[in-house]
């Protein structure tokens, strides 16, 4: 201590270095200190090193850390755009993954999806010229040309009236392959054989459908036809199909069932749409019976029917239709018309293909990621009414409580009170909330988490069709939405859903959290970050979400709204309803990729 007398003469000169520079980074500490905690400069840098996390996705430890910062709200800055490339990404049907995949029964055309922790973490951005979509009807006869710039099919489809460009616009005049004069025509042609109008018949799948100018037609007769197709060599087909307003779906008939329940359709179309329905032991005729409501309806225009050079395919397929009872209604040149029993299948009998009826063990409703069955399903192996001429016709069938239903407890009861509930809130939704349902600004709707479909029932005297979504995991309800007249899919929200970006203008869920949740546990499968994501991806610029759920959950639900650049307001549910619930209502901007990001 004696030092401190000195007089500064005689102070030791590297004793003051040493205090001077111990000096200096302690309160150089405290300075950085107070920069980092008190000014923007603090919110600044952090925000560069979650950039910097976002960017490094690729290593999964830095990918749930920006997930964990995005549910807690710590991340400031939107989500970084996906690269220019990505504008029409679809995670699941991803080309450079498909290609690397066996071609056996088209398995590599399936749907193949990455695990999240291969996933990117980026907003898909729109291409460049993207334009608001022209609104319906108008979309169902032309879309603009810049929103997908894709000229292939109008270049080799055009002289058969597929679509053509004129102008900034793509045109429909409503051709196909097998009705170059216009699908109105080739409708009415099926009008003298099958009973188009009159409401007997409402859900039609329409396979191999290219740009749907058969499901557009078939809307003005009431009937709702859900199309589907592939990725394939013409690309965007489903792109144009949803760009027009027309219910589709990117989809292959390959070595699973497709994701709809038995006894779904009344009507299934195909207009060479090339599926050989006789190979593998006609395990794909039997995939179509499976769909197909009794007494319902087969179209099969173009190969093999009536085709040169394929005189035994065509004996073939025949022969198929003959050992599962189809009556042959007509042959009217190249399109071929079947009537399936309505009663149990006349299997077991003698037949080339090896066909034998479902054993008690098959629940022919099981869909998602389900092989294919070489057995036939049997109609008594479904409970309840559902054949043609046993249920309502449409529109009565809307809000008749189907007899499926019964197999839940108390069905009927909770239908019931299902419907009552959605028409309270859907008109809570428009007349409180402002959402443009009834408006030409919303056509392509999607629910989520649709159970008996009430939301979309409530919707019938709007302008819009609906994807009614029944999650994998939960009770599977979708056989009751077919019977109602209405369409849908099985689907796992913790992966991607096969349909391209922006194709849907209102994307609707009610108990979002319940999405990646254990059946009957609060652990979470998958993470809301990577959902909301995935809800930007499908929803159009300037399109609308509504999500309903807990505070808590909407709490966090809207603060990664902010990331994925929503403008969200949260808001109290309907008076009328009970339980705790909270309404967020958002709005996706429209924003595009600047130079420096593409």
């Amino acid at each position: 201590m004696g030092h401190l007398n000195l007089p500064p003469s005689k102070r030791n000169p590297r004793q003051w270095k040493l205090l001077d520079i111990v000096s200096a980074f302690f309160f150089a500490l405290v300075l950085l200190f107070f920069l980092l905690v008190f000014t923007p400069l603090g919110d600044s840098l952090a925000a560069s090193g979650r950039q910097a996390l976002l960017l490094s996705t690729s290593d999964p430890k830095q990918r749930h850390r920006l997930v964990e910062l995005l549910e807690l709200g710590h991340h400031h800055q939107p989500i970084e755009a996906c690269p220019a490339d990505s504008v029409d990404h679809m995670p699941c049907e991803d080309p450079r993954r498909s290609s690397q995949l066996s071609r056996e029964m088209n398995f590599y055309r399936e749907r193949h999806c990455p695990l999240p922790d291969e996933t990117p973490l980026c907003l898909i951005p729109p291409p460049l010229g993207y334009k608001i979509p022209v609104q319906w009807p108008e979309s169902l006869h032309k879309i603009w040309h810049s929103n997908m710039p894709h000229n292939k099919i109008a270049d080799r489809k055009g002289h058969q009236g597929w679509m053509k460009e004129e102008g900034p616009y793509f045109i429909f005049p409503g051709g196909g392959t097998m009705f170059p004069d216009g699908a109105a025509s080739y409708i009415e042609k099926l009008g003298q054989y099958i009973p188009i109008t009159g409401g007997t018949l409402r859900t039609a799948l329409d396979m191999g459908c290219g740009v749907a100018s058969f499901g557009g037609s078939m809307l003005k007769e009431g009937i709702l036809t859900l199309s589907f197709a592939p990725r394939d060599s013409h690309k965007a087909q489903i792109q144009f199909v949803l760009e027009r307003g027309i219910p589709a779906f990117v989809l292959m008939l390959g070595t699973r069932r497709l994701p709809f329940p038995a006894f779904a359709f009344d009507l299934i179309h195909c207009s060479r749409c090339l599926i050989p329905f006789t190979a593998y032991n006609a395990t794909y005729f039997v995939e179509v019976d499976r769909l197909l409501r009794p007494d319902g309806y087969l179209v099969i225009s173009g190969p093999p029917v009536q085709w040169p050079k394929q005189d035994k395919e065509w004996t073939d397929l025949q022969a198929v239709a003959r050992a599962l009872c189809y009556e042959l209604i007509a042959v009217d040149g190249n399109t071929a018309i079947w009537k399936k029993p309505d009663g149990d299948s006349c299997l077991p009998n003698q037949n080339e293909f090896g066909l034998e009826l479902c054993d008690g063990s098959n629940d022919p409703s099981n869909a998602w990621y389900f092989k294919l069955k070489k057995c036939v399903t049997k109609t008594s192996s479904v409970n309840g009414e559902y054949a043609i001429g046993t249920i309502p016709k449409w529109p009565d069938r809307l809000t008749t409580a189907p007899s499926r239903a019964l197999v839940m407890k108390n069905g009927i009861d909770l239908f019931e009170a299902d419907t009552r509930r959605w028409a309270r809130r859907v008109a809570y939704y428009k007349n409180t909330l402002n959402v443009k349902l009834g408006t030409p600004a919303i056509r392509n709707v999607m629910d989520m988490n649709a159970f008996f479909g009430g939301f979309a029932a409530a919707l019938k005297s709007d302008p819009v069709w609906v994807m009614n979504v029944v999650p994998a995991r939960k009770p599977l309800t979708l056989d009751v939405i077919y019977d109602r007249g209405l369409i849908g899919v099985y689907h796992d929200w913790c992966e991607p859903f096969s349909t391209y970006p922006r194709t849907y203008d209102l994307i609707h869920v009610a108990g979002i959290e319940s999405l990646i949740k254990l059946p009957g546990s609060s652990k979470s499968r998958c993470n809301l970050v990577d959902l909301m994501v995935e809800i930007d991806r499908m929803l159009r610029p300037e399109g609308t979400v509504v999500i309903r759920d807990s505070p808590e959950v909407i709490d966090k639900v809207a603060r990664i709204a902010h990331a994925v650049r929503w403008s969200a307001t949260i808001n109290d549910k309907e008076p009328e309803s009970h339980g705790r619930e909270n309404i967020l209502v958002a709005t996706k901007t429209f924003w595009q990729l600047t130079s420096s990001s593409s």
